[in-house]
């Protein structure tokens, strides 16, 4: 039996890999703040824990307090998923030392923890649609230049060094995945990242859509169950020392593209509103997933128009569960 530690596990990505966990047969302790997180979103981890009683437990807690050590060297896991940060742009640029606190010293907590208790694997959940800056050649491979331009992204490539720095002290194998723009259902209708989320809420809900800048910006949109796969596959991996991986599909789609499919799928949407362009966010990115394919044998299964698909019909019935009632309103 695979014992597995996720923090973040409440959130978008983190909620879907313990779900993932659980389906392969592991142990999992799920950590999450719940500032951002959603406990509903692990009704599916408690089902299994009533069923089989000790498969999921559950800690709420921020990965910056002392009691993590406690949590880590209990658990004792094989595994560390290390997903819980601060995942807004804007709230870096706003409060930078807010932003520091948890992508920071958070990681760094947690890799003092993990050495006390001998964990021997952490995979981590790098920023792909930030660590390279704006590079000259797309996709971008591993072996380009970190570039980071944003407090977040300064935080986030931090991260992954420290995790570097403590596997070339203490002995243990850090996979770092490059995650480009990731979607899907459970991503939250609010923030930067979740920009497909956020257009097909508006659309559910009848309003208009923002689109900041010209529209022309470009992200690589990558699927949330691909990459809970890649999540799977680094942590069943053996690399010989500490590994970079991006996880993304290599292909550019710009916002009003994005846009223009997303409305085919509503119908009757009348256009979108333009606003100013935000500080901080990078105009083009998108990664060679390459390395990725070849050493762990990850590949993205679902392309944009089927996951889009997904992500509506999934907002459709979070955000209008009962079609009926609501006309019988």
């Amino acid at each position: 039996m695979v014992r597995s530690l996720v923090t973040g596990a409440a959130g978008f990505i983190g909620s879907n890999l313990v779900d993932r966990l659980l389906a392969d047969g592991h142990d999992v302790v799920g950590i999450d703040n719940l500032s951002t997180g959603h406990v509903d979103n692990l009704t599916a981890a408690w089902e299994v824990e009533r069923s089989s009683p000790g498969r999921f437990r559950f800690h709420q807690l921020d990965i910056t307090a002392p009691e993590l050590k406690g949590i880590v060297l209990g658990a004792n896991p094989d595994v560390i998923y290390h997903l819980a940060a601060q995942i807004d742009v804007r709230v870096s640029v706003r409060d930078p030392l807010f932003d520091a606190r948890s992508n920071v010293l958070g990681t760094i907590n947690l890799c003092e923890a993990s050495r006390e208790a001998g964990v021997q694997k952490i995979v981590y959940a790098a920023s792909g649609g930030s660590r390279y800056g704006t590079p000259s050649v797309l996709p971008v491979r591993e072996d380009a230049l970190a570039d980071p331009l944003s407090p977040y992204a300064v935080a986030k490539f931090a991260g992954e060094t420290y995790l570097r720095a403590y596997a070339g002290m203490y002995g243990y194998t850090p996979i770092c995945l490059a995650l480009s723009n990731v979607y899907g259902p459970r991503q939250s209708v609010r923030g930067e990242a979740g920009v497909i989320a956020v257009f097909g809420s508006s659309m559910v809900a009848g309003r208009d859509v923002t689109i900041y800048g010209d529209g022309t910006a470009t992200r690589d949109y990558v699927y949330v169950d691909d990459v809970v796969e890649a999540f799977a596959l680094a942590g069943a991996s053996n690399p010989e020392g500490a590994a970079l991986y991006n996880v993304g599909t290599g292909r550019q789609t710009s916002v009003v593209e994005l846009y223009r499919l997303m409305a085919e799928m509503f119908g009757d949407i009348t256009g979108p509103v333009f606003a100013p362009a935000r500080t901080g966010e990078l105009q083009a990115i998108a990664l060679d997933a390459g390395k990725a394919g070849r050493e762990l044998g990850w590949l993205p299964a679902i392309d944009l128009a089927e996951g889009v698909a997904r992500t509506v019909d999934w907002l459709r019935f979070e955000l209008v569960p009962d079609p009926l009632a609501v006309i019988g309103a």
